[in-house]
């Protein structure tokens, strides 16, 4: 039985082989024409009478990637997201209901609506493949697990285990999801058949949670463990900004005790969230990620990228160091500084420890990082990356002797964070060599690259820094080359504002709890300290020569003391064992009534300048920009979709009061509304 989206066979043994397969896509997702293919290929199941069906996909990337979030994007209807969560759940249902053993047969990704299949199949066995990772991140997209997940996964490993896995939207591997018992087995891949039929054959005893996973469903112990739920959430997230995850706690603690109930309530409290502005924005935010990605899509390059060489083994360079040799790429690691080169060794040790748990592949991840005081991996390199000091004498006299040494090939890069492309490239033979590679600090955590192009940077190689960024696991944005590019551009005037404010006796911690409070990760003044003082001062000069931009006495007088921030132990805040000291805030502690709009308003009218001077080219690619690069509240959709969905007029007499205040870096161009992104 062939159909669009699902294949559906029977081999010698009678058993049943229904294969998903989404047409005209690389992975499968779920949608209204899959589910109504579903539930014919089901009727036709139940009618065979077949003895047993396994579920399994015709795509080499994976099982089901979930529900096709394209669906939930601009849904307003809470009636149409009800309906269309119910007849899921009557869906599902119909699959666990056949009388015939059923199994799920996963590799590669296994996620959201996808898990939640497999969870109302009798088994479940994984491949034992790096890429096999399943979860239930619904709560990334503002909503929680709606397709019977909250019930069935609780029910299979308890909700100890179960209700973490879905607050955090985390991923395990196929190792943990055996662990878990979210799978039965963990197999080769080449015996993946021969596993499943041999479980349809024997039909081993299910996997049940703890016998006193019982004794927290009653009523007084469901409400004293929901509160601890809550205590740890507000620890993470406010519950005015994401309430998802709030709802899944408070949707166990009155319905947890009785499934039907608990379905029941999954569907409403799905689509209420569904609707909402905070999932709208995070569903926006999750297209605008797959946009980024499609940038690496190019056919113009299919060259195999094996060798990276980064020149400068600091902070940043280190790190970009062992986040290619984690992605599998080998790289040499070139710096005269023998004691830099051992302190990115030991950080990237450390990362491979975390990130790679097995022992044998912490070696291999290591064997691939080649420190190089000589230079001898540049001639064999694919792509070089610099990422030396910020001094464009230092990096023109550098680029000149990788082009003399370099493969014809080889795509030459720079990470520089405010430096001009044609600045860098004048003493290049061929300057359209040059591309930007602007990684963001912690490497291993912030998911954008900045590429960086100038006017006569070739196309091709700007499509192969492209590819190689989605090759390490990051977001392209392709930025036209000028002072600070997108992210460190807007950042700043956001950041200076908050020095400023300090400057006028404002605490440390009142401004940055400002900004949390408005949904930033972080606040301001923090940041500055994480950048590095030195870092924000060198960026903030660079931009004030070219765009006016005014430096702060105190943030020259703080690096001047040596107070360079977090990694010098003193910056804004005095840092203990890496953590913050707050100094303790009075009631007499100044806040002004316009904190938060002189924090906000800076970085929102220098989004609109950067619209305006195209660094890129258009709203949705700077919400991205923002968001991935800076973690820009996620909730509220970017900064011009945020200025979207406000009112206009409320807008302007907050931009005309800052101004009448604290001057004209507040003035607002008359045409501001023309960039902006419809909300």
């Amino acid at each position: 039985m062939k159909n669009h989206h699902w294949h559906l066979t029977t081999d010698d043994e009678g058993i049943s082989w229904l294969h998903a397969d989404t047409t005209g896509a690389s992975v499968n997702v779920l949608n209204e024409d899959s589910f109504n293919e579903l539930d014919k290929c089901l009727d036709t199941i139940a009618k065979d009478k077949p003895t047993g069906l396994i579920i399994t996909s015709g795509k080499a990337a994976g099982f089901i990637a979930g529900a096709d979030v394209k669906y939930f994007s601009g849904l307003r209807d809470q009636e149409k997201a009800r309906h269309f969560i119910q007849r899921t759940h009557k869906l599902f249902a119909k699959l666990e209901k056949l009388r015939c053993p059923t199994l799920a047969l996963i590799h590669g990704h296994c996620l959201g609506g996808g898990l939640e299949l497999a969870l109302a199949c009798d088994y479940r066995l994984v491949s034992d493949q790096p890429a096999t990772r399943l979860g239930l991140p619904e709560v990334k997209l503002g909503i929680h697990p709606g397709f019977g997940g909250t019930v069935r996964l609780i029910k299979r490993i308890g909700v100890l285990a179960a209700m973490p896995l879905m607050l955090s939207g985390r991923l395990v591997s196929a190792y943990t999801a055996v662990k878990m018992g979210i799978a039965d087995e963990r197999v080769a891949e080449r015996h993946l058949h021969t596993a499943a039929r041999r479980y349809l054959r024997t039909r081993p005893p299910h996997h049940h949670p703890p016998w006193w996973d019982a004794l927290l469903r009653p009523t007084p112990c469901r409400y004293a463990l929901s509160r601890y739920f809550d205590h740890a959430l507000a620890k993470k997230v406010r519950r005015e900004h994401y309430p998802a995850p709030y709802a899944l706690v408070d949707l166990w603690r009155r319905h947890g005790n009785n499934e039907k109930s608990m379905l029941q309530a999954e569907a409403r409290s799905d689509a209420e969230l569904v609707i909402g502005d905070t999932a709208q924005n995070l569903v926006r935010l999750f297209l605008l990620r797959e946009r980024l990605k499609k940038f690496a899509r190019s056919k113009a390059d299919d060259r195999v990228t094996r060798h990276i060489h980064i020149v400068g083994a600091g902070v940043m360079g280190g790190d970009i160091a062992a986040w290619c040799a984690l992605r599998g790429m080998r790289v040499s690691l070139q710096d005269t500084r023998t004691q830099a080169l051992a302190s990115a060794v030991g950080r990237a040790h450390s990362l491979f420890r975390k990130k790679l748990k097995q022992p044998r592949d912490i070696r291999a991840a290591m064997d691939r990082l080649i420190p190089d005081v000589s230079g001898a991996g540049i001639a064999h390199a694919d792509i070089i990356i610099e990422a030396i000091i910020e001094d464009l004498q230092a990096k023109q006299t550098l680029f000149k002797q990788l082009e003399e040494h370099a493969s014809q090939d080889c795509l030459l890069a720079t990470n520089t964070s405010s430096l001009p492309l044609e600045d860098i490239s004048q003493v290049l033979a061929q300057p359209e060599r040059l591309v930007g590679l602007h990684f963001f600090n912690p490497v291993a955590q912030m998911p954008l690259i900045e590429i960086v192009h100038a006017a006569d940077t070739d196309s091709e190689v700007v499509d192969r820094a492209c590819r190689f960024a989605v090759l390490l696991d990051k977001l392209p944005l392709p930025v036209k080359s000028a002072p600070g590019f997108l992210v460190n551009r807007i950042l700043m005037p956001y950041l200076l504002e908050a020095v400023t404010l300090l400057d006028e006796g404002v605490a440390a911690s009142v401004i940055d709890r400002a900004a949390t409070d408005f949904g930033m990760p972080v606040g301001p003044i923090q940041l500055a300290d994480q950048v590095g003082l030195d870092i924000c001062l060198s960026v903030a000069g660079e931009l004030s020569r070219e765009l006016g931009f005014a430096v702060p006495a105190l943030l020259q007088s703080e690096v001047e003391r040596g107070h360079h921030g977090k990694k010098s132990g003193q910056g804004f805040y005095r840092y203990h064992k890496g953590q913050a000291i707050h100094e303790p805030v009075t009631k007499d502690s100044p806040r002004p009534d316009d904190l938060t709009d002189r924090l906000m308003c800076s970085l929102l009218n220098e989004a609109v300048h950067c619209l305006r001077d195209g660094i890129v080219t258009d709203a949705e690619l700077l919400d991205a920009g923002v968001v991935f690069g800076t973690g820009f509240a996620p909730h509220r959709g970017g900064p011009t979709h945020y200025m979207a969905s406000m009112h206009e007029q409320v807008l302007l007499e907050t931009w005309r009061k800052l101004e009448e205040r604290h001057g004209e870096r507040f003035h607002i161009d008359d045409d501001w509304a023309q960039w902006l992104t419809p909300a």
